[in-house]
Protein backbone atom coordinates (compact mmCIF):
# COMPACT_ATOMS: atom_id res chain seq x y z
CA UNK A 1 0.00 0.00 0.00
CA UNK A 2 1.34 3.51 -0.80
CA UNK A 3 1.98 5.35 2.43
CA UNK A 4 0.52 8.41 1.03
CA UNK A 5 -2.93 6.88 1.51
CA UNK A 6 -2.22 7.32 5.32
CA UNK A 7 -1.54 11.25 5.00
CA UNK A 8 -3.76 13.23 6.61
CA UNK A 9 -5.44 15.76 4.23
CA UNK A 10 -4.83 18.94 6.19
CA UNK A 11 -1.26 18.20 6.60
CA UNK A 12 -1.25 17.83 2.74
CA UNK A 13 -2.62 21.08 1.80
CA UNK A 14 -0.33 23.12 4.46
CA UNK A 15 1.89 23.30 1.16
CA UNK A 16 1.73 27.29 -0.40
CA UNK A 17 -0.50 27.71 -3.43
CA UNK A 18 1.05 28.24 -5.98
CA UNK A 19 -1.66 28.60 -8.49
CA UNK A 20 -3.29 32.42 -9.62
CA UNK A 21 -6.10 33.45 -8.74
CA UNK A 22 -7.39 33.50 -12.45
CA UNK A 23 -8.28 30.84 -14.59
CA UNK A 24 -8.67 31.05 -18.52
CA UNK A 25 -11.35 28.36 -19.08
CA UNK A 26 -10.96 25.89 -21.72
CA UNK A 27 -7.93 28.35 -22.84
CA UNK A 28 -9.91 31.93 -23.77
CA UNK A 29 -13.09 31.13 -22.65
CA UNK A 30 -15.69 31.70 -26.29
CA UNK A 31 -12.98 33.89 -27.64
CA UNK A 32 -11.23 31.33 -29.70
CA UNK A 33 -11.98 27.40 -30.28
CA UNK A 34 -11.90 25.95 -26.92
CA UNK A 35 -9.13 23.60 -25.51
CA UNK A 36 -6.40 24.32 -28.49
CA UNK A 37 -2.98 25.57 -28.98
CA UNK A 38 -5.15 28.96 -30.50
CA UNK A 39 -6.81 29.49 -27.28
CA UNK A 40 -3.96 29.43 -25.16
CA UNK A 41 -2.19 32.12 -27.45
CA UNK A 42 -5.50 34.54 -26.73
CA UNK A 43 -5.56 33.74 -23.07
CA UNK A 44 -1.84 34.52 -22.68
CA UNK A 45 -2.69 37.36 -24.94
CA UNK A 46 -4.87 39.00 -21.76
CA UNK A 47 -2.53 38.76 -19.52
CA UNK A 48 -4.02 35.21 -17.60
CA UNK A 49 -1.30 33.15 -16.25
CA UNK A 50 -3.24 30.29 -15.71
CA UNK A 51 -5.16 27.76 -17.40
CA UNK A 52 -7.99 25.25 -17.39
CA UNK A 53 -8.44 22.64 -20.28
CA UNK A 54 -10.54 19.22 -20.48
CA UNK A 55 -7.84 16.11 -21.13
CA UNK A 56 -9.23 12.13 -22.26
CA UNK A 57 -7.47 9.58 -23.85
CA UNK A 58 -6.97 8.58 -27.28
CA UNK A 59 -8.05 5.31 -28.76
CA UNK A 60 -3.81 4.72 -28.32
CA UNK A 61 -4.08 6.04 -24.35
CA UNK A 62 -2.50 8.97 -25.13
CA UNK A 63 -3.62 12.41 -23.82
CA UNK A 64 -5.06 14.87 -25.67
CA UNK A 65 -7.76 17.86 -25.48
CA UNK A 66 -11.48 17.54 -26.20
CA UNK A 67 -14.37 18.37 -23.67
CA UNK A 68 -17.25 16.35 -25.25
CA UNK A 69 -17.20 12.60 -25.53
CA UNK A 70 -17.86 12.95 -28.83
CA UNK A 71 -16.16 15.09 -32.01
CA UNK A 72 -18.89 16.66 -33.72
CA UNK A 73 -19.54 20.09 -31.82
CA UNK A 74 -15.78 21.15 -32.40
CA UNK A 75 -14.17 19.18 -34.62
CA UNK A 76 -14.87 17.71 -38.35
CA UNK A 77 -14.70 14.44 -37.10
CA UNK A 78 -17.47 11.75 -35.52
CA UNK A 79 -18.29 9.98 -33.02
CA UNK A 80 -16.43 8.94 -29.84
CA UNK A 81 -13.16 11.01 -29.15
CA UNK A 82 -11.49 8.11 -27.65
CA UNK A 83 -12.12 5.68 -30.37
CA UNK A 84 -9.64 7.53 -32.59
CA UNK A 85 -5.75 7.46 -32.63
CA UNK A 86 -4.28 10.44 -31.90
CA UNK A 87 -2.78 10.59 -35.51
CA UNK A 88 -6.18 10.57 -36.59
CA UNK A 89 -7.14 13.28 -34.30
CA UNK A 90 -4.09 15.41 -34.91
CA UNK A 91 -4.94 15.58 -38.48
CA UNK A 92 -9.06 16.70 -37.55
CA UNK A 93 -9.93 20.61 -37.51
CA UNK A 94 -10.85 22.00 -34.05
CA UNK A 95 -11.10 25.31 -35.25
CA UNK A 96 -13.22 25.76 -37.74
CA UNK A 97 -16.46 25.78 -35.99
CA UNK A 98 -15.83 28.90 -34.05
CA UNK A 99 -14.55 31.12 -36.92
CA UNK A 100 -12.42 31.01 -40.26
CA UNK A 101 -9.25 32.45 -39.16
CA UNK A 102 -8.82 29.64 -37.02
CA UNK A 103 -9.66 26.93 -39.70
CA UNK A 104 -7.32 24.37 -39.47
CA UNK A 105 -6.87 24.77 -35.73
CA UNK A 106 -5.82 21.11 -34.68
CA UNK A 107 -7.42 19.37 -31.41
CA UNK A 108 -3.59 19.42 -29.20
CA UNK A 109 -1.98 16.95 -27.32
CA UNK A 110 -1.38 17.43 -23.57
CA UNK A 111 2.41 17.07 -24.18
CA UNK A 112 1.63 20.54 -26.89
CA UNK A 113 0.34 22.15 -24.18
CA UNK A 114 2.94 21.28 -21.49
CA UNK A 115 5.40 22.83 -23.91
CA UNK A 116 3.52 26.02 -24.07
CA UNK A 117 2.44 26.81 -20.58
CA UNK A 118 6.37 25.70 -19.60
CA UNK A 119 8.12 27.79 -22.31
CA UNK A 120 5.56 30.61 -21.32
CA UNK A 121 6.07 30.10 -17.08
CA UNK A 122 1.93 29.62 -17.01
CA UNK A 123 0.06 27.23 -14.88
CA UNK A 124 -2.41 24.54 -16.13
CA UNK A 125 -5.72 22.99 -14.54
CA UNK A 126 -6.01 20.01 -16.27
CA UNK A 127 -9.89 18.37 -16.13
CA UNK A 128 -9.88 14.59 -16.34
CA UNK A 129 -12.92 14.11 -19.09
CA UNK A 130 -12.51 10.28 -19.53
CA UNK A 131 -14.60 8.27 -21.90
CA UNK A 132 -17.27 6.30 -20.84
CA UNK A 133 -16.44 3.65 -18.50
CA UNK A 134 -12.29 4.85 -18.28
CA UNK A 135 -12.45 6.62 -15.79
CA UNK A 136 -9.74 5.53 -13.33
CA UNK A 137 -7.35 4.07 -16.19
CA UNK A 138 -8.05 8.06 -17.63
CA UNK A 139 -6.63 9.19 -14.03
CA UNK A 140 -3.97 6.87 -14.44
CA UNK A 141 -2.36 7.41 -17.81
CA UNK A 142 -3.11 11.15 -17.93
CA UNK A 143 -1.24 11.56 -14.36
CA UNK A 144 1.84 9.48 -15.47
CA UNK A 145 2.08 11.59 -18.48
CA UNK A 146 1.51 14.87 -16.71
CA UNK A 147 3.90 13.93 -14.47
CA UNK A 148 6.56 13.22 -17.12
CA UNK A 149 6.01 16.19 -18.96
CA UNK A 150 6.23 18.47 -15.62
CA UNK A 151 8.82 16.87 -13.95
CA UNK A 152 11.14 19.17 -12.29
CA UNK A 153 9.10 22.27 -12.62
CA UNK A 154 8.42 24.26 -9.85
CA UNK A 155 4.26 24.39 -10.41
CA UNK A 156 2.94 21.19 -11.08
CA UNK A 157 -0.44 21.28 -12.73
CA UNK A 158 -3.78 20.65 -11.00
CA UNK A 159 -5.50 17.49 -11.70
CA UNK A 160 -9.85 18.04 -11.37
CA UNK A 161 -12.44 16.03 -11.98
CA UNK A 162 -15.93 15.53 -11.37
CA UNK A 163 -15.64 11.60 -11.54
CA UNK A 164 -13.90 10.20 -8.26
CA UNK A 165 -12.54 7.33 -10.18
CA UNK A 166 -10.53 9.25 -12.56
CA UNK A 167 -8.69 11.52 -9.19
CA UNK A 168 -8.26 7.58 -7.85
CA UNK A 169 -6.45 6.50 -10.79
CA UNK A 170 -4.18 9.55 -10.37
CA UNK A 171 -3.71 9.63 -7.18
CA UNK A 172 -2.67 5.91 -7.22
CA UNK A 173 -0.29 6.72 -10.00
CA UNK A 174 1.19 9.73 -9.07
CA UNK A 175 0.15 11.03 -5.53
CA UNK A 176 2.38 14.23 -5.51
CA UNK A 177 0.18 15.91 -8.35
CA UNK A 178 -2.41 18.13 -6.81
CA UNK A 179 -5.92 16.97 -6.70
CA UNK A 180 -9.47 18.72 -6.81
CA UNK A 181 -12.92 17.64 -6.99
CA UNK A 182 -15.48 19.26 -9.57
CA UNK A 183 -19.09 19.10 -8.22
CA UNK A 184 -22.36 20.56 -9.62
CA UNK A 185 -24.29 21.50 -6.22
CA UNK A 186 -22.86 21.65 -2.36
CA UNK A 187 -24.85 18.37 -1.49
CA UNK A 188 -24.75 14.97 -0.40
CA UNK A 189 -20.78 13.68 1.05
CA UNK A 190 -18.89 16.05 -1.24
CA UNK A 191 -16.48 17.28 1.37
CA UNK A 192 -16.10 13.38 2.78
CA UNK A 193 -15.05 12.37 -1.35
CA UNK A 194 -12.85 15.16 -1.26
CA UNK A 195 -10.94 14.33 2.04
CA UNK A 196 -10.99 10.74 0.81
CA UNK A 197 -8.69 11.59 -2.14
CA UNK A 198 -6.73 14.04 -1.02
CA UNK A 199 -7.66 17.00 -3.00
CA UNK A 200 -5.95 20.57 -2.20
CA UNK A 201 -9.57 22.34 -3.59
CA UNK A 202 -12.88 21.87 -4.50
CA UNK A 203 -14.19 23.26 -7.25
CA UNK A 204 -17.98 24.54 -7.46
CA UNK A 205 -20.53 25.82 -10.09
CA UNK A 206 -20.48 29.48 -8.77
CA UNK A 207 -24.48 29.46 -8.63
CA UNK A 208 -24.51 26.48 -5.88
CA UNK A 209 -21.72 28.17 -3.71
CA UNK A 210 -22.92 29.84 -0.61
CA UNK A 211 -20.53 31.55 2.27
CA UNK A 212 -21.18 28.39 4.34
CA UNK A 213 -19.30 25.91 1.61
CA UNK A 214 -16.92 28.32 1.13
CA UNK A 215 -16.09 28.07 4.69
CA UNK A 216 -16.63 24.29 5.28
CA UNK A 217 -14.03 23.58 2.04
CA UNK A 218 -11.80 25.59 3.88
CA UNK A 219 -12.06 24.37 7.43
CA UNK A 220 -10.98 20.86 5.62
CA UNK A 221 -8.16 22.44 4.61
CA UNK A 222 -8.61 22.60 0.92
CA UNK A 223 -8.86 26.11 -1.40
CA UNK A 224 -12.58 26.90 -2.35
CA UNK A 225 -12.55 27.18 -6.14
CA UNK A 226 -15.28 27.51 -8.77
CA UNK A 227 -16.47 27.80 -12.53
CA UNK A 228 -17.66 29.46 -14.60
CA UNK A 229 -18.27 33.61 -13.37
CA UNK A 230 -18.86 35.40 -16.12
CA UNK A 231 -20.30 38.50 -14.58
CA UNK A 232 -19.13 41.77 -12.68
CA UNK A 233 -21.97 40.93 -10.06
CA UNK A 234 -21.37 37.11 -9.64
CA UNK A 235 -17.57 37.75 -9.52
CA UNK A 236 -18.26 40.39 -6.59
CA UNK A 237 -20.64 37.95 -4.82
CA UNK A 238 -17.77 35.52 -4.79
CA UNK A 239 -15.26 37.84 -3.46
CA UNK A 240 -17.31 38.58 -0.99
CA UNK A 241 -17.60 35.04 0.35
CA UNK A 242 -13.92 34.70 0.26
CA UNK A 243 -13.27 32.67 -2.83
CA UNK A 244 -9.74 31.10 -3.63
CA UNK A 245 -10.07 30.94 -7.04
CA UNK A 246 -12.27 31.59 -10.05
CA UNK A 247 -12.60 29.74 -14.01
CA UNK A 248 -13.61 32.34 -16.46
CA UNK A 249 -14.81 32.36 -19.90
CA UNK A 250 -14.67 36.77 -19.74
CA UNK A 251 -11.12 37.57 -20.48
CA UNK A 252 -12.04 40.47 -22.12
CA UNK A 253 -13.87 41.35 -18.80
CA UNK A 254 -11.78 40.70 -15.99
CA UNK A 255 -8.07 41.56 -15.45
CA UNK A 256 -5.98 38.71 -14.35
CA UNK A 257 -4.57 40.56 -11.96
CA UNK A 258 -7.43 42.05 -10.42
CA UNK A 259 -9.21 40.61 -7.17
Amino acid sequence: MNSHLNTPTAAVNRRPWPYPFWVAHRGAGRLAPENTLAAFRVGAGYGYRMFECDVKLSQDELAFLLHDDTLERTTNGSGLGGAWSLAQLCALDAGGWHSPIYAGESPPTLGQIAQFCIANHLALNIELKPSPDLGYRTGQKVADEAAQLWRNQAVPPLLTSFDPKALEGAMAAQSALPRGLLIETIEGDYLDVATRLECVATVCDHTALTPEAVRAIQARGMKALCYTANEASDVARLLAMGIDGIITDRLDRFAPASR
